[in-house]
């Protein structure tokens, strides 16, 4: 029997784990290896068994290499990703690694933003091969300390917070990065709280994602499988099928 394609997904932190994202490319044929880089895992310089790459989010910044060394590797690896037209799609930290590997800034925002946030895409947004079949409305959540506040040479604004931030971004023909968290649960947003009390606002916003689920994963979910057909599409590695 033929293996599955792969995408490899590049984890920071044990409470920011890959969720809804697996499942989701599973129903179009994707499976996922997560490497665990926090725990040691080596970020490899080149992806050689997997179809596409995928970074997610966590609570350190974009230029924390000297604390959480391999954020310097994982930058290279999303670099070398994108410029060789591969798929890729970076969720909130993974965005912001993304901007600044390809010679964009990131900085701390106005104040932490927790909050769902309609998908306020731009002209091109509309017309982009991800978003564009999510139309301009949706909500989509934010939990972030840091934006985006210049864009890599070359990429494209895709959709916008109300106050302007950058929500994504092209990156490149196949690579994406987005502000959001397209792949969350309330039990994983309430995980990132574990060791405090959810302010009163973040509890609003975690009781309104709980409730909404059905309809805000209907989205979400759509922008996650046309990023798996956007990976089957770009082709499948030789030797693809082999352990990483």
């Amino acid at each position: 029997m033929t293996p599955r394609p792969r995408v490899l997904v590049v984890q920071h932190e044990d409470d920011c784990p890959v969720a809804m994202i697996e499942p989701w490319l599973a129903d179009v044929g994707l499976d996922c290896d997560v490497l665990a880089a926090h725990r040691g895992r080596a970020v490899p310089a080149h992806l050689v068994d997997h179809a596409g790459l995928i970074v997610l989010g966590g609570r350190m910044g974009a230029g924390d290499e000297a604390r959480h060394r391999w954020l310097g590797p994982t930058k290279a690896l999303i670099a070398t990703v994108a410029a060789g037209g591969m798929p890729f799609l970076g969720v909130c930290l993974g965005h912001q690694l993304a901007a600044a590997a390809l010679g964009g800034q990131v900085r701390p925002h106005a104040g932490p933003t927790r909050a769902l946030h309609p998908l306020g895409a731009t002209p091109e947004g509309l017309r982009d091969a991800l978003l564009g079949g999510l139309g301009d409305g949706p909500e989509v959540l934010h939990w972030n300390d840091d934006v985006v506040v210049r864009a890599p040479a070359g990429a494209t604004v895709l959709a916008r917070t109300p106050d302007g931030a950058v929500q994504a971004l092209r990156l490149g023909p196949r690579a994406w990065g987005v502000q959001f968290h397209p792949e969350v649960t309330g039990a994983v947003v309430r995980g990132w709280a574990a060791d405090r009390d959810l302010s009163a606002q973040e509890e609003q916003v975690v009781g309104e994602l709980e409730r909404r689920t059905p309809e805000l994963h209907r989205g979400w979910a759509r922008l996650v499988r046309t990023f798996g057909r956007t990976v089957l599409g770009a082709g499948v590695p030789a030797g693809m099928g082999q352990s990483p």
